[in-house]
């Protein structure tokens, strides 16, 4: 099973907690290859650096603790990146220019077959294969409808923080290479998201559950920790991830990750130890 990250040396605590409950999760006994899209454009912003080898390679002991033929692989695009995206539009995008990695994948050859992209603010609570196993025969990727955008935008428009990609399909359709070509030319609020969508020829829809960016249920499938509306004690934004233990625990009163986080505290504490 193939997984996708992107980001710089700040998704550490991302990446880790979603893998592992990745594999805390799944049953099967099939291996999974994480891939994780990195680049160095500290001309944007000085911590706009590649992930380091050192945070890989940390990473790669812990998924082979649970299967030795897992594997976590580093991929650096600031080559493409520069190509590609360098002063476009979208550059100072609503996130970050890592948001916009995934774009590529269509570019590289590793990447050939089914592969599931994750924002790093996601935890698995139920079997991946429940996601990963949906057939996507004729679909370029399956996604779950955006909580506030379907409101607000369309009633089909997609959160693109988990996206199962068909990179057969997907290179039929030239999907990437038109939402690439509206990253260069048109300024958009969503930019990587708002791109996916308007160049989507077809996509599955997925029920909430596969990506629920507000509550935990049982049938909950994905935990999407993106930033949203609180109401009380007044109406407010908030962006609290599972990383932010404390906050995480005393608003949202989750127990079902307490195995996944206090793995996670005990590796991200040796990780800082050993460095």
């Amino acid at each position: 099973m193939n997984i996708l990250f992107s980001g710089n040396e700040k998704v550490f605590d991302g990446v880790l907690t979603c893998m592992l409950s990745i594999m805390k999760r799944t049953e099967s006994k099939e291996p999974f290859t994480f891939y994780v899209l990195t680049m160095d454009v500290s001309h944007i912003k000085p911590e706009y650096t590649a992930i380091s080898d050192k945070m890989i390679s940390f990473l790669d002991d812990v998924a082979k603790k649970y299967n030795q033929e897992n594997v976590v692989k580093k991929i650096d695009v600031t080559d493409i990146y520069d190509r590609e995206f360098a002063n476009c539009p979208n550059e100072q995008c609503y996130c970050s220019p890592y948001t916009l990695l995934r774009l590529f994948i269509d570019m590289i050859p590793e990447i050939q077959d089914k592969i599931l992209y994750l924002d790093i603010d996601i935890m698995l609570n139920r079997d991946i294969t429940l996601l990963y196993d949906i057939d996507l025969t004729g679909y370029e990727y399956a996604a779950a409808r955006d909580h506030y955008g379907k409101f607000l935008i369309n009633p089909n428009y997609i959160n693109a923080g988990v996206l199962l990609f068909n990179m057969e399909e997907i290179r039929k359709t030239n999907l990437l290479g038109k939402a690439r070509e509206l990253i260069k030319t048109k300024k958009m609020l969503f930019a990587d998201q708002d791109a996916v969508y308007r160049s989507t020829t077809r996509k599955k829809m997925l029920p909430q559950r596969f990506n629920d960016q507000k509550f935990l249920h049982k049938h909950t499938i994905i935990r999407h920790f993106s930033k949203r509306l609180f109401y009380l004690p007044y109406p407010h934004t908030d962006n609290i991830k599972q990383w932010h233990v404390s906050k995480m625990y005393s608003t949202f009163k989750y127990k079902e990750f307490d195995d996944v986080i206090y793995e996670y505290m005990y590796l991200k504490g040796k990780y800082e130890y050993e460095s």
